[in-house]
């Protein structure tokens, strides 16, 4: 018998709010995150502005000297999984740690560190590169740190699948708890690869927007004058538990994780196909997965990044799985006020699915003003709407052609 699965906490550190309290609301009210780029300076560079994470102090959750030997991507990770855990309830007392386990993934992991480091081992030689290079750049510390600040001895991985990768550990996490195998799970995502080299390496692929005099104008999915898509940082992390496990302890049931859907593209390194077809069979699969019938969707986070290729592809998906039924759910994006988080986009736009699942507030995709016509489903433009929901689902698809889809509904006993 497979255990059903529910959400029990959530933590969010992102470019519109440094808890799950304030993004939500900054969704709702149609907040950009975006802005000049002040991490470094980026004057050498093309593009000058991103979605940074404003005012997070690491000292709230974690003392002066582990601040030093942890990368930004750790710390945001860290600071999210404090704030699910104390949610949850379960802040230092976990009842069976040995069957509780943390997957967060990220795409990239330690960017910032990797950037500095090799700076110091060109202009200053190897002698002076840190002796904690390694453990702060590789992605899977983020999950280890986690397990070992709250003693969590079960299944403890990190999934690298680029954008696809928190939304693969909360589906990887999901199985884990619905096949037995864990009781309890602290999963989610985190990136900060907002660096110099990063930003240099999308710019010079074209993949991101270029709008330097109006960064908060610059992400705009679906909309005819896209142009790419806005770098984020941040870090998302929710709870699962089995039900069982949940009930026995008392805690507040957040919501109900029902379907995990996956494919991929096999079709080119960072293109889909026109139609995508490879996203039409992950969201097929996690429909199948969920005993979901279409017509129970009303509403689809959209990966949409902004980028010209992708939003038709992923909309044209939609209209491929979901038939008359796509012109009546709304497809939305919520990175057109967080930009893209890259490895942590797929946990923070699962959090957003749950919201919109169980309170029926539907955040709206912003700067649309000039819609396109190949992207003609109900993006919710520019205004926050209030509707029924049944079931949300969560799209990420990363470069590599991989492809995910989650599924979440209001939980009912």
């Amino acid at each position: 018998m497979k255990h059903r699965v529910v959400v029990t906490g959530v933590g969010l550190v992102t470019p519109v709010g440094l808890n799950p309290s304030d993004t939500w609301q900054g969704l709702l009210a149609g907040k950009s995150g975006a802005g000049p780029i002040t991490k470094f300076d980026p004057q050498h560079l093309q593009v000058r502005f991103a979605c940074e994470v404003k005012g997070f102090d690491a000292l709230q959750y974690i003392d002066r000297k582990e601040a030093k030997r942890y990368d930004l991507f750790a710390q945001l990770a860290i600071a999210a999984s404090h704030q699910a855990i104390t949610q949850a309830g379960l802040e230092g007392r976990f009842p069976n740690p040995e069957r509780t386990g943390v997957v967060i993934g990220s795409g990239i992991g330690g960017m910032m560190t990797f950037e500095e480091q090799c700076s110091i081992y060109l202009t200053k030689g190897p002698d002076r590169v840190s002796p904690f290079f390694i453990p702060m750049f590789i992605p899977d510390i983020a999950g280890g740190l986690v397990s070992i600040r709250y003693g969590l001895k079960g299944p403890n991985f990190c999934t690298v699948s680029a954008c696809s990768s928190s939304a693969n550990a909360i589906g990887e996490s999901y199985d884990l708890i619905r096949l037995g195998v864990a009781d309890c799970m602290v999963t989610g995502g985190s990136e900060a690869a907002i660096s110099g080299l990063a930003i240099a390496g999308f710019q010079n692929m074209k993949a991101l927007s270029t709008r330097n005099d109006a960064p908060q104008l610059a992400s705009r999915p679906f909309d005819k004058e896209r142009d790419g898509f806005v770098l984020g940082d941040g870090g998302a992390v929710v709870v699962l538990e089995s039900l069982e496990h949940a009930t026995a302890r008392g805690a507040t049931i957040l919501g109900e994780l029902i379907g995990y859907g996956m494919s991929a593209d096999a079709y080119h390194m960072v293109q889909p196909p026109p139609d995508g077809e490879g996203a039409q069979r992950a969201m097929r699969a996690c429909l199948e997965d969920g005993g979901i019938d279409p017509t129970e969707v009303d509403y689809i986070n959209a990966h949409g990044t902004s980028t010209p290729q992708g939003d038709i592809a992923e909309t044209q998906a939609v209209k491929a799985v979901f038939g008359a039924h796509a012109k009546k759910l709304v497809f939305a994006s919520t990175k057109s006020m967080t930009g893209h988080l890259l490895g942590a986009a797929g946990a923070l736009e699962f959090v957003v699915s749950l919201y919109v699942a169980t309170t029926g507030d539907m955040p709206p995709t912003i700067n649309q003003t000039s819609p396109d016509p190949d992207c003609d489903l109900d993006c919710v433009p520019n205004t926050r709407v209030h509707r029924p929901v049944q079931v949300a689902l969560s799209n990420s698809f990363g470069f590599g052609g991989h492809n995910v889809t989650l599924a979440v509904r209001r939980f009912e006993p």
